[in-house]
């Protein structure tokens, strides 16, 4: 039998807490009665509503004892402040896990895929523990740290930010030993008053935590690469370079999407490579460089690295692609409406305008948010790239999307609506057989109302046996 995640004696100790009850053993750590599993331990966090409230209810549904800062039912560590003690149990499992080697990402755009992709690595080479979901916050990634097991091989963590100051106690508690940023561009920029500089120097706090002598995996085809692998220095970081370059540590040669895959050339320190993946977004060719130099760095062999990649599905609302099937034939629907920013509209765009297809190239599109002052010109701005793709009919939803809107030529207006929910019975009676369709827009703006209701076109959904 495994050992336990943590014995009540192991949380009060990391904790300064004193236990409540009859000692216990927990497997796991959580914040969310919804998603609690038998033998966690439930943190009573303050939030919209006190995190104590729901003891009871996480007891019911299996919990095994609760974190809290108050008297509770059952079995408890009891602390002055649950978050300050979720962080300390995370601090405390990293010291557990010396031998463990740590990796972290962050970006302006691909940081959850990259993260899982690279989590696919590490499990084909040991016990590997990794962010869940999109896990990279104040709270995300202490609870990350503290569910991680004492055997713990390889560990990569998702970090993110809305504003500056937030990455560099995230990197602090992480202490990586390699980190890599994805690109760095106009995302959350409303928040920044200087800007996209502004934005760099936020992600750049990903080195404050840097192990001595770390690598830093950076991006050198996006216009911050001097200014990051500066700081990566200061930091006493060893840089490794992706990008179109061929001074690049890993360049990225060719890209061609095919139908649900495309192939990869690349050159990883001067060896030619040559592999398929299981995505068509053309992101996925620096994402994929990205990944070979952390893998590399966390001590993955190049075999491994590549057969991770290539059975890396792509997944939900970040490109997965389903063929729906209508009376009179199917359409291709691509998912991406978890999330978009100026960047990864461009590239999605390109990718669109790559596939072979027989049919029409159509986009539905919702609100990009958190983009200040410039939001309309940003949203305008998409006219090009979608004129470059080759798109055949564009519909588009939200107030900001009225800029795109207002922009485009009347043979490209499919339709327009000021919401995605009143958006998607326009496009649902526009697609035919044959189409190929991409959503795409801000979680916020609800993109994936559209996706939800063209994939409810399928006439097979009704089907059983």
């Amino acid at each position: 039998m495994s050992n336990p995640l943590w014995t009540s004696e192991e949380i009060a100790a990391a904790t300064g807490g004193r236990l409540s009850g009859r000692p216990f053993t927990v497997d796991g750590v959580s914040i969310d009665t919804r998603s609690i599993e038998a033998g966690d331990l439930f943190v009573a966090l303050a939030g919209a509503r006190d995190g104590h409230e729901f003891v009871p209810q996480a007891l019911a549904a299996g919990a095994a004892a609760s974190l809290a800062s108050k008297s509770v039912d059952g079995s408890s560590i009891v602390v002055v402040d649950t978050l300050k003690a979720l962080e300390q149990l995370g601090e405390a499992s990293r010291e557990r896990a010396s031998q463990a080697r740590r990796g972290a990402v962050t970006g302006s755009v691909g940081k959850t895929s990259v993260t899982q992709a690279i989590r696919a690595g590490l499990e084909r080479a040991g016990r590997a523990h990794s962010s869940v979901k999109s896990y990279n916050n104040h709270i995300g990634v202490p609870l990350t740290l503290a569910r991680m097991p004492r055997d713990t091989e390889r560990a990569i963590f998702e970090i993110g930010m809305n504003h500056a100051d937030e990455i560099t106690p995230l990197s602090r508690f992480v202490r990586p030993h390699a980190v890599a940023i994805t690109t760095v561009g106009p995302v959350h920029v409303e928040n920044f008053p200087d800007g996209e500089i502004g934005v760099a120097r936020a992600k750049a706090e990903i080195f404050a935590g840097i192990e001595p002598g770390g690598v830093a995996v950076l991006n050198a085809d996006n216009k911050w690469f001097e200014l990051l692998a500066e700081e990566a220095h200061k930091a006493g970081a060893t840089v490794r370079s992706f990008g179109a370059g061929k001074d690049c540590d890993a360049q990225l040669v060719d890209f061609a999407p095919e139908p649900g895959r495309a192939v990869i050339k690349a050159r990883l320190h001067g060896k030619a490579l040559d592999f398929p993946i299981l995505q068509t977004g053309f992101h996925w060719g620096p994402n994929s460089m990205a990944v070979l130099l952390m893998l590399e760095a966390l001590g993955v062999g190049l075999d491994d690295s590549l057969a991770a990649l290539g059975g890396f599905e792509p997944l939900a609302g970040r490109g997965a692609e389903r063929a729906i099937k209508l009376p009179g034939g199917v359409f291709t629907l691509i998912d991406e409406s978890y999330n978009a920013n100026p960047i990864s509209m461009g590239a999605a765009f390109a990718s669109l305008g790559a596939r072979k297809t027989g049919g029409r190239r159509i986009v539905a599109l919702t609100d990009m948010l958190e983009l200040g002052a410039e939001a309309p010109a940003f949203h305008a701005g998409l006219a090009e790239p979608l004129d470059a793709a080759k798109v055949d009919l564009v519909f588009a939803a939200g107030p900001l999307m009225k800029s795109l809107w207002d922009a485009l030529p009347p043979t490209r207006r499919g339709g327009y609506a000021e919401s995605a929910a009143e958006l998607a019975p326009l496009i649902s009676a526009a697609v035919e057989p044959g189409d190929l369709v991409m959503v795409k827009g801000s979680n916020g703006s609800r993109a994936g109302a559209v996706a939800a209701a063209l994939s409810a076109l399928d006439v097979r959904s009704g089907e059983t046996g």
